[in-house]
């Protein structure tokens, strides 16, 4: 892990007390607007996100190895948070992949690090999204998790544009608790997620 990264997460530690703003906003304004919207007898129904995990595939890896490390350290910046090398599983020869290759670094984030990370998505990384036309309402997988793709991870403002070797696409999957794709939208949406009309 390069300095750089390291620095990164360690400057992302909170003190013990802290509260990242979007979980307040979460106790204080989205769950009274969804027992509102649905009618929740018992508080523990009330869908949460659980966790966000992000996924980087490098597709030149195959050529040069040496572009998962880079993509790891730009991931570790964006999550503040050390993420973990993926490799093939089985050996693709049209590909060139062989088995066990690093091919991708995923993190999963969770509690305080995944409320951070939502702020800053909403907040700053989606509005730098080139031609942003909105998020895809449709795309939940029917258990209440949401899956979307970003072209560029240097609308993060953690990653320096000119330092950037090469312009990496990522996933983002939002885990929540939600029975129904319906309460996972209503739950996102409650999060200011820009989704389109």
């Amino acid at each position: 892990m390069t300095p750089i990264a390291t620095a990164g997460a360690e400057a992302l530690a909170a003190p013990k007390d802290y509260t990242p703003r979007l979980k307040k906003f979460y106790e204080e304004t989205v769950k009274p607007k969804l027992i509102e919207e649905f009618g929740y007898k018992n508080p523990l129904e009330i869908p949460t996100i659980e966790k966000i995990v992000l996924n980087m595939g490098v597709g030149d890896a195959v050529n040069d190895t040496k572009r998962v490390t880079l993509a790891a350290a730009d991931l570790s910046l964006i999550a503040g948070q050390k993420p973990v090398i993926t490799r093939a599983r089985k050996a693709i020869a049209t590909f060139k992949v062989r088995e066990n290759m690093p091919i991708g670094a995923k993190v999963t984030l969770r509690k305080t690090r995944m409320y951070e990370f939502l702020d800053r998505l909403v907040t700053i990384a989606l509005p730098r999204v080139r031609d942003f036309r909105g998020l895809n309402p449709k795309s939940f997988d029917g258990r209440g998790n949401y899956a979307m793709g970003i072209k560029e991870h240097i609308v993060f403002p953690e990653i320096d544009y000119d330092k950037a070797e090469s312009i990496l696409g990522m996933d983002i999957i939002v885990c929540t608790s939600a029975k129904t794709d319906d309460e996972a939208r209503a739950l996102l949406r409650a999060f200011n997620f820009p989704f389109r009309q």
